[in-house]
């Protein structure tokens, strides 16, 4: 089966006779490489990986930090962390989009026009769609890797605080001399996994937008499905699985250069 270059994703592939299957092989990565789409996808995959690694990285280690700093009620606080985990994924969207109605009685614009500001389109809005799939990203996610944290802290030797709070030392010098450097090698896997994750993000972009407004929140995850499901007739499987196999080849050598560069820092 070959992928015509003029067929559109969500249409069936060709099958022309005569061509032996690498042939037909080849003409699916062909097909891929010359999609518009794909590199409108990738340029939003990485625009996503890039908010959720300025935003959703810190905000876990930050929590657990305090959290550790906390001796009254540190188990609540935990189960709280911990909740967005375990909330199921559609009603997680649907309580995310009564937030993000675009209305001047969405929940956010309510907010925000207490102080003059507002409204705003939310997930209408090319410019603010990706974004605004951000926050529920990071709430979701952010549960798991706090517990990480919240593990790793146990392990850095007490009497290190001792001696910094000795040396004179504050909340935050305890943390940027003592507790980062201990957990070097938990923030560097957590990193990996963060873009490994949001490399493949698809949930979200496919629940709240489809996609949309305008392939503003198409990504790679997203257009894979797109290739194999968007038509209800068969989809271009062909096609999907290439670009799978170049998403995992892409991310397979990102890890390797990672662990390599990492190997020496992380110990």
């Amino acid at each position: 089966m070959v992928a015509d270059p003029a067929l559109r994703g969500d249409e069936l592939p060709v099958h022309q006779p005569g061509l032996g299957p690498e042939l037909g092989r080849v003409a699916n990565f062909s097909y891929v490489l010359n999609d518009p789409l794909l590199l409108t996808a990738v340029k939003n995959t990485d625009y996503f990986a890039a908010l959720a690694l300025v935003i959703g990285y810190p905000v876990p280690l930050v929590a657990a930090v305090l959290m550790s700093e906390v001796r009254r009620f540190k188990g609540l606080y935990s189960a709280l962390a911990y909740l967005p985990v375990v909330v199921p994924p559609v009603v997680s969207v649907l309580l995310w989009k009564f937030f993000y109605d675009g209305s001047p009685t969405g929940v956010f614009n309510t907010i925000l026009g207490w102080v003059g500001l507002g409204p705003y389109p939310w997930l209408q809005s090319a410019s603010t769609a990706m974004p605004s799939l951000v926050l529920p990203a990071t709430w979701a996610g952010a549960g798991a890797t706090i517990i990480i944290y919240l593990a790793a802290l146990t392990s850095v030797p007490p009497e290190l605080y001792d001696a910094a709070e000795v040396d004179g030392a504050g909340v935050w010098r305890k943390v940027w001399h003592v507790t980062m450097p201990s957990l070097r090698g938990v923030l560097f896997i957590t990193l990996i996994l963060q873009i490994i994750g949001t490399a493949q993000v698809f949930l979200e972009p496919y629940l709240f937008t489809g996609g949309g407004p305008a392939n503003a929140t198409i990504t790679i995850l997203l257009l894979i499905y797109n290739y194999a499901f968007a038509n209800s007739l068969g989809g271009n499987y062909g096609a999907a699985t290439a670009l799978s196999v170049m998403l995992a080849v892409v991310l397979a050598a990102f890890s390797a250069v990672y662990f390599r560069l990492t190997r020496a820092w992380s110990n």
